[in-house]
C-alpha cells in the first residue's frame, strides 16, 4: 500500500510539473524581411500583439525585422526556420521559393490580373496545395498575408512595351525565375539584396527595380532617381505566417489554435490594410513627380506574349496539379 501511495504521489507530482510547464511564459522569435514601417512588418507585429493579448502574456512573439536573423539574406529564412534557428516567420513566397519550388507559382509573370485572381488561388485548392508543399518540408503554414502586386520603376524612360526594357539594368531578387522573366523581356536583370538595391539605384549602377507600391512609397524610391513607374501587376507576392514543425508539435492543442487563429486574423487585417492604402499611395507618388504609366489591355498582352517561354520552362517545376488548380481558380467567373 505504501508503495502504491508512493507511485500515486509521484504521478501527481509529475502531472503538476507538466501543468506548470505548460502554463509557463514562452517566447518565440519571428523573422520578417521588412520593418513595421511597411504592411509586411505590421503583419508580423499584429500577429505578435494578438498572441500576447489572447494568451494574457503567456506567449510572446518577438519580431526581428530586416531579415536580421539571417544577416540580411532573406532567401535563407526558410532554411533557418526549418533548422530551428528561427521559430516562426511571416515570409514571402519569393524568398521561400528556392526551398519550396511550388511557390514559384506566384512569381510566374502575368499569371494573375488582379486581387480577385490572387484570392481565388490562395483561398482555394491551389492555396491548400501550396501549404501542403511547405508542410512537407518541415514548416507549418498557418495563414496568408500580402506584400502586393509588384510594379516596375526606372530612371530612364516610360516602359509601355517589352522593347522599352531592352538593355535596362533591372535589380531583381535572388530567384532564377526573375532572371528568366527579365531576360525574356530584353532587360539586363541584376541580382542583389534589398539592402544593396537603393544605393545602386542612387548611383545609377542599375536603372530600375520591381517592388510593390508600399515598398516604392515608404522607402522613397523616387529619391533614388526612379522617375517612371509602370503599373503592370506582373506578379503578386503573398506572405505566409508559419511555424517550425518541431515547435508546433510541442505546443498544446489550445496554443496551436490560438497561434493559428491570431495568424489568420492578422493576415486578414493586413491584406485589407495594404489594399485600402494603395489609392493614397498612388496619389502621393504622383505628387512627388513620378510619371505613372498604366497599361491598356493590348499593351499588357504584349508582355504576356513575351514571357510565355518562362511559363513553359517553370510550369513543370511548379507541378501539374498545382498549375491546373491555379488556372482553374482564375478561370472561374
Amino acid at each position: 500500500m505504501k508503495l502504491s501511495r508512493c507511485f500515486t504521489a509521484l504521478a501527481a507530482a509529475a502531472a503538476l510539473t507538466a501543468a506548470c510547464a505548460s502554463a509557463q511564459a514562452r517566447e518565440y522569435s519571428v523573422s520578417t524581411v521588412l520593418s513595421d514601417a511597411f504592411p509586411w512588418g505590421q503583419a508580423a507585429q499584429k500577429w505578435a500583439d494578438l498572441v500576447n493579448e489572447r494568451s494574457e502574456g503567456r506567449i510572446t512573439l518577438r519580431v526581428y525585422p530586416n531579415a536580421q536573423l539571417v544577416t540580411g539574406d532573406q532567401t535563407k529564412e526558410f532554411s533557418a526556420m526549418r533548422s530551428g534557428l528561427i521559430d516562426m516567420a511571416v515570409g514571402s513566397t519569393i524568398n521561400w521559393s528556392p526551398q519550396v519550388p511550388e511557390l514559384n507559382l506566384f512569381s510566374l509573370p502575368f499569371l494573375m490580373n488582379d486581387n480577385a485572381d490572387l484570392d481565388a488561388i490562395t483561398q482555394g485548392e491551389a492555396g491548400k496545395l501550396a501549404f501542403a508543399a511547405i508542410e512537407k518540408r518541415g514548416i507549418v503554414p498557418l495563414a496568408w498575408g500580402e506584400n502586393g502586386f509588384r510594379q516596375l520603376s526606372n530612371s530612364a524612360k516610360p516602359v509601355r512595351a517589352p522593347a522599352d526594357l531592352k538593355g535596362l539594368k533591372i535589380r531583381v531578387v535572388g530567384s532564377p525565375l526573375f532572371q528568366d522573366t527579365f531576360t525574356a523581356l530584353g532587360a539586363n536583370p541584376t541580382q542583389m539584396s534589398w539592402a544593396d538595391a537603393k544605393p545602386a539605384l542612387t548611383t545609377g549602377a542599375v536603372d530600375g527595380q520591381e517592388n510593390p507600391l508600399s515598398v516604392f512609397d515608404v522607402a522613397r524610391i523616387d529619391q533614388a532617381g526612379q522617375k517612371y513607374l509602370t503599373q503592370w501587376n506582373y506578379m503578386a507576392d503573398p506572405l505566409i505566417f508559419a511555424v517550425n514543425q518541431r515547435i508546433w508539435k510541442e505546443l498544446p492543442e489550445a496554443d496551436r489554435e490560438l497561434l493559428a487563429q491570431a495568424a489568420r486574423d492578422a493576415g486578414e487585417w493586413e491584406v485589407a490594410l495594404s489594399r485600402e492604402a494603395e489609392v493614397k499611395r498612388l496619389a502621393d507618388i504622383r505628387e512627388r513627380g513620378v510619371e505613372l504609366i498604366e497599361l491598356n489591355d493590348a499593351e499588357r498582352q504584349a508582355f504576356v506574349d513575351a514571357t510565355r517561354s518562362v511559363h513553359e520552362k517553370w510550369a513543370p517545376r511548379i507541378g501539374k496539379e498545382l498549375m491546373e488548380a491555379a488556372q482553374s481558380a482564375i478561370a472561374q467567373p
